[in-house]
């Protein structure tokens, strides 16, 4: 069973590594945290339903408590410390379209404001109700999650928009086909939440992302049914596919999405190397990107990443052999980790590890011990699970990501690092800050920063810190010319900023679209734009 105020199965737990915890106390302090609350006090406290009775509507408290928020740092605070606020009236698990439009006309009519909801793992803000005198009805999508059609000399395939990462990849297996979308929340989230965010997954530099392997589909909108058709290419007018991709349910409900399949490798492999320094490092791999080298995936991690990474994942005693090995090679304490994966036929996969690895060490790298790769990929989708452990240790974990072009990945990386230092300082708190590079492009990368810091005695504390984390390091992504989400979305946590990077006119060309499908705006109201 799902967490109600975690990441992920209950069943599943990940732990640090014992030297880990003496790495946070040296970093950050001791940590201590307040009593989470239970489930059953959280629903004693939960508001009687104002919607009115219905066969396909569930208003358990238990079961609207579990929709009522997503992953992000504010969600966890307000689960785990009991001020939820707004929680769904109603949740609906409709098993076909008919029954998503039938919710719809049911909501237009009693006036009340829709959800859609796929995988729940939303960091910033999507599915927090609005508070107000509408009920609010959340829809989730998990029962319209087959395989509808595949199409395998078009390599398109259709699929429910509900289904989860692990049941798409399995449906597609039989027939030697892939997605090939894999982001970090893939064993929960969803193919409609993929759409509705515009997601990127680890090996887009292969597969692409999710915008380059939708198609067309269905989206069940108040205003009627909106068909998108599948064509190989068109240049008839606006392509309204771009309507749907991002749209985080402000249009209407994705039903059913019809996809690129790719045919699976024969083999996939992941190979990590050291480099000297940043500058190197991110050289190495901008020209990796702008040579089209072919890779499936590169992940670039700065000094300080590099250096947590290794002291949660690695002994005491073999870290000092490590560290002791790679200073003979010329890798002091500023060296970078980088994480690449090829995919194709073996023969391809081996030659383009055998060039990668001859630029790498060109650039003064050296390649690292198998190890490092695999603990990469057995760990790419769990280690979100440490936020579960980590928090039950007195420590909160948030990211923020963004896109920048190359000329301004490195300060506008130090410059978010910086703000976020700064706003923990300014709160009495020490933080570990640390980037990543996790998508790269010829022209740019995105930048992945991770913020980790006390939880403190009281939750609205807590919330306090992470508001002056957020709003600091937000400026810093403006003030550095980076987009405000390269792969979250927008949600309700980056509103404010999406004017900036629109424009007024593109904002009011955005809420002009989303009324010709959503007239009255009932569809998530506060996301996206207010």
């Amino acid at each position: 069973m799902r967490r109600w105020n975690g990441w992920g199965d209950e069943s599943i737990t990940v732990e640090p590594k014992p030297a880990a915890a003496a790495f946070l106390r040296e970093r950050l302090g001791e940590g201590g945290r307040p009593r989470d609350v239970t489930l059953d006090e959280a629903a004693a406290g939960a508001p009687a339903s104002r919607l009115a009775e219905h066969p396909l509507i569930a208003v358990d408290p238990r079961v609207r408590i579990r929709h009522a928020r997503g992953q992000s740092l504010p969600d966890w605070i307000a689960l785990r410390g009991g001020s939820i606020g707004a929680i769904p009236d109603g949740v609906a698990c409709p098993k076909s379209q008919e029954e998503v439009r039938a919710l719809i006309d049911h909501a237009a009519a009693c006036g009340a404001r829709l959800i859609p909801y796929g995988g729940g793992t939303s960091v910033v803000g999507h599915l927090t109700p609005t508070s107000g005198e509408a009920p609010i009805l959340t829809v989730d999508m998990s029962g319209i999650a087959a395989l509808e059609r595949l199409d395998q000399r078009s390599q398109l395939a259709t699929f429910g928009a509900g289904i989860a990462g692990p049941a798409l990849e399995a449906a597609l297996r039989p027939f030697g086909l892939t997605l090939g979308h894999f982001p970090q929340s893939f064993e929960l989230s969803t193919l409609g939440g993929w759409i509705a965010t515009r997601s990127s997954g680890q090996l887009s530099l292969r597969y692409g992302r999710i915008e380059d392997t939708f198609a067309g589909g269905t989206v069940e909108a108040p205003r009627g049914t909106f068909e998108i058709p599948v064509f190989p290419a068109s240049a008839a007018g606006p392509d309204l596919r771009e309507l749907v991709l991002g749209s985080e349910g402000r249009l209407g409900v994705i039903t059913r999405a019809v996809v690129r399949v790719s045919r699976a490798p024969a083999a996939q492999r992941f190979a990590a190397f050291f480099l000297p320094e940043w500058a190197a490092a991110e050289g190495a791999v901008r020209e990796l990107a702008q040579a089209r080298a072919g890779l499936a995936m590169m992940r670039l991690s700065n000094p300080v990443e590099t250096a947590t990474q290794l002291a949660l994942a690695v002994s005491p005693r073999l870290l000092r052999l490590l560290d002791g090995a790679l200073r003979l090679r010329g890798l002091g304490a500023e060296r970078c980790l980088l994480v690449v994966g090829a995919a194709g036929s073996g023969r391809q996969v081996m030659g383009l590890l055998g060039e990668v690895g001859a630029l790498l060490r060109r650039a003064g790298g050296a390649r690292a011990p198998g190890a490092f790769a695999r603990a990469w990929e057995h760990g790419r989708f769990r280690n979100a699970y440490l936020r579960n452990s980590l928090w039950e240790r007195g420590y909160a974990i948030d990211t923020v990501e963004t896109a920048l072009p190359w000329a301004g990945v490195r300060a506008g990386m130090q410059r978010i690092e910086a703000a976020a230092t700064a706003a923990l300082a300014a709160a009495g708190e020490r933080g570990l800050v640390f980037s990543h590079l996790s998508h790269v492009y010829p022209t740019g990368s995105s930048v992945y920063s991770t913020f980790v810091f006390r939880i403190a005695a009281d939750p609205a504390a807590t919330l306090e810190r992470w508001r002056r984390l957020k709003a600091a390091v937000s400026a810093a992504i403006v003030a550095s010319g980076g987009t405000i989400s390269h792969q979250h979305g927008v949600g309700r946590d980056h509103r404010a900023e999406l004017v900036g990077e629109k424009g007024p006119l593109g904002i009011a060309a955005i809420d002009a679209a989303l009324k010709v499908f959503d007239p009255d705006t009932m569809m998530n109201p506060g996301t996206l734009i207010g």
